[in-house]
């Protein structure tokens, strides 16, 4: 902080202080005027001499000053006052009226505009109409036009400086919002972010873990009598744990890399490896069929992953939930501006997770849902008539948050 600075913040903290002295210096002022000779050449000193009274006002009015900001039309007032006494009685006069024109400009400076102007033009009439009409000097001498001008430029110059004052309050107010408001929209991407990365997690883990955990059950089942089939089960394990492994981290590389355009923008794959997602369920012992007209729709990469992860996530459910004994059947289809997703099993979904009213389990139905809205689709889900369960997902071919001319809005 700069001496100015420090200079600024000690005055602001004691404005009693630079009140006094303000009224100290208009006490001094007062008197070197009333000593000079406004007619003489260079201003003549001692031509004139303040008789008690005028020396008394003079205190009175300075004095009063030092209240200037606990009561700024009291001390307006009393200015206006002992200056009507000065220009009444005085001869010659003293420029007591000096203290009314700074509480004039204190009252300006601290109300508002119509007030302002009330009080202003109440103040130049009754103390310029009492120089006029009390005084020796004729009605339009120049201190008489003087002492209009300067209750009147005290009245525009308090004015002036509210509005400013006020300006830049104004400014600082709107900086404050703006700041305020770029930390919220901080948090509520921050806490996107984690809820995207979470659903990607569930969907990771819940998927390889479940086929790891099939394949070690018939390792241990078969490992006696079939060692051979026991090898395939485990090789099945390695492979589901290599691509868990590779997708988590993709996932934390994707964090840690944030500021690398280098980096990878999604971590999951899309519905060109919808085959190879296929095979790795067939492989775990549920029997998928894949039929596909979407006549090879190339969707933006949002909707790509929802897609898949859709997918991935239904045949988990079904195969922890449908039973041993369920058949998966997923279906890809382009429906004019939309891709329609359908995953149905026949499985009578003995096995369901606890709390779980659908017959299919835990957080993965709610973060398929999270995942088709946030690209502008809709989910549906339910049992099937005659057993079963039924995933339905359309979603929309363009990516709804960018316009026709591709640029984001």
């Amino acid at each position: 902080m700069s001496t100015l600075e420090r200079t600024r913040c000690r005055i602001r903290a004691h404005p009693l202080a630079l009140d006094a002295v303000l009224a100290l210096g208009v006490l001094v002022a007062m008197l070197a005027t009333s000593f000079a000779d406004p007619h003489g050449e260079g201003a003549t000193w001692g031509a004139h001499t303040p008789d008690a009274l005028s020396l008394a006002l003079m205190v009175l009015g300075a004095a009063a000053l030092v209240l200037r900001r606990r009561r700024p039309m009291a001390v307006l007032a009393v200015t206006v006052a002992l200056s009507l006494v000065e220009l009444v009685t005085a001869d010659p006069r003293a420029p007591v009226a000096m203290s009314a024109v700074v509480a004039l400009y204190t009252v300006a400076s601290t109300t508002d505009r119509p007030t302002t102007w009330r009080v202003g033009l109440l103040t130049m009439t009754v103390l310029t109409g009492a120089a006029m009409l009390a005084g020796p000097l004729p009605w339009y001498a120049q201190e008489n036009l003087g002492l209009f001008a300067w209750t009147g430029m005290a009245a525009a110059a308090g004015d002036a400086v509210r509005s400013r004052r006020a300006f830049v309050q104004a400014i600082k107010e709107r900086a404050e919002r703006a700041e305020r408001t770029r930390e919220e929209e901080a948090r509520r991407r921050v806490a996107e972010e984690r809820l995207r990365i979470a659903r990607d997690l569930h969907d990771v883990v819940a998927h390889h873990i479940a086929l790891v955990n099939v394949q070690a059950g018939v390792a241990a089942h078969v490992m006696d009598k079939r060692p051979d089939q026991a090898k395939e089960a485990l090789a099945h394990v390695r492979e589901a744990s290599r691509s868990a492994l590779n997708e988590l981290r993709a996932t934390v590389g994707l964090l840690r890399q944030s500021g690398d355009p280098e980096a990878p923008t999604e971590p999951a794959p899309g519905l060109a490896r919808l085959d190879e997602l296929a095979d790795t369920f067939r492989s775990a012992g549920l029997p998928v069929e894949v039929a596909r007209a979407d006549d090879g729709t190339s969707l933006p990469a949002a909707v790509d992953l929802a897609a898949y992860r859709v997918i991935q996530e239904a045949l988990t459910n079904v195969r922890k939930h449908a039973g041993p004994a369920a058949k998966a059947e997923v279906s890809v289809v382009r429906v004019g501006p939309d891709v329609e997703i359908t995953v149905l099993d026949d499985g009578p979904g003995e096995d369901t997770a606890p709390g779980d009213d659908d017959g299919h389990g835990g957080h993965g139905l709610l973060g398929m849902r999270e995942r088709v809205t946030a690209v502008g689709g809709s989910l549906t889900t339910g049992p099937r008539y005659g057993g079963g369960f039924r995933v339905h997902a359309i979603l929309p071919v363009e990516n709804p948050t960018t316009t026709s001319a591709g640029e984001t809005v």
